[in-house]
């Protein structure tokens, strides 16, 4: 017995000494970097100030957390809209299929995805395999622009992200209940009724899990901007990333790092209530 406790408590120690050392001081490090003043020299001057978390809301920077946000969200929706029936086809196969179907979703995970939009930019350059089919089948006369525009990053968000999308909604599906299904039925509920009354509002919780798995990292993904979209389309994971590298500004940096952090830690929080307002409603009726 004596024995099972000592190992427990040697691999608590190991993982709470690997959370301390890499997941809270590095995090207290950037909230302290975030305070301090920028200096040519020796990249922070330990002053304490306030003006790197007001310049967040200079108009220039305010434009491009925007603009940031709504790249994310349309991300986000594209992926609901083409994972929800994919998710849901996957969820009605024979059961035989669905292992299959679900390896074939998570085998872009085996390649980085750096690598992988390097080959969307092959794609979608004006010389790339989809303009030359498009060319060949004579449906357009000329290539058609789709680089360095939102299109581009927006189809490499989607691209990307989308399989964060499918698990958790086939999660949600497969564990539905097929009894208030048959029962909408048994009431004279059309597909369409049955479909937005009973589907939709049972598997909430994968919907709203899937949009944050989508959403959060979407509004960081600094290097699909960059090679797809050019520098009109940028992501809150640019500025800092820009800021970090190629102005040296450290602590204007950090401050928007944190600032993108509280985002996501506001939206996971509001995952958590929604989560349990549904719990609720679900016992009540």
């Amino acid at each position: 017995m004596n024995k099972k406790l000592n190992l427990q408590n040697i691999i608590i120690t190991v993982i709470v000494s690997w959370l301390v050392l890499f997941v809270f001081m590095p995090n207290l490090m950037i909230i302290g970097t975030s305070f301090l003043t920028r200096d040519d020299a020796n990249l922070i001057e330990m002053t304490f100030t306030l003006d790197n978390y007001i310049r967040l809301f200079d108009p220039l920077y305010a434009k491009v957390m925007w603009h940031s946000f709504y790249m994310a969200i349309i991300a986000t929706f594209l992926c609901l809209l083409i994972g929800y029936p994919f998710a849901y086809m996957i969820a009605k196969m024979p059961e035989k299929w669905r292992p299959f179907m679900l390896f074939l979703v998570i085998v872009p995970f085996w390649t980085n995805s750096l690598i992988r939009t390097y080959g969307l930019k092959i794609m979608l350059g004006t010389r790339g395999v989809f303009n030359n089919t498009l060319l060949y089948l004579d449906i357009i006369d000329k290539p058609l622009r789709i680089m360095y525009t939102e299109y581009a990053v927006m189809i490499g968000l989607v691209y990307i992200l989308l399989p964060f999308m499918v698990l958790p909604l086939y999660s949600a599906i497969e564990k539905l209940d097929h009894t208030y299904i048959e029962a909408a039925r048994d009431l004279g509920a059309s597909k369409l009724q049955t479909f937005t009354k009973v589907i939709i509002p049972l598997t909430m919780p994968g919907i709203i899990a899937g949009c944050l798995l989508v959403l959060l990292p979407a509004l960081g993904m600094f290097y699909v901007s960059d090679l797809l979209g050019g520098a009109k389309n940028l992501l809150i994971g640019n500025v800092i990333k820009s800021q970090v590298l190629n102005a040296r500004d450290w602590p204007f940096g950090a401050a928007t790092s944190i600032a993108l952090t509280a985002a996501m830690a506001i939206m996971l929080y509001a995952y958590y209530r929604a989560g349990k307002l549904l719990n609720r409603k679900v016992e009540l009726e």
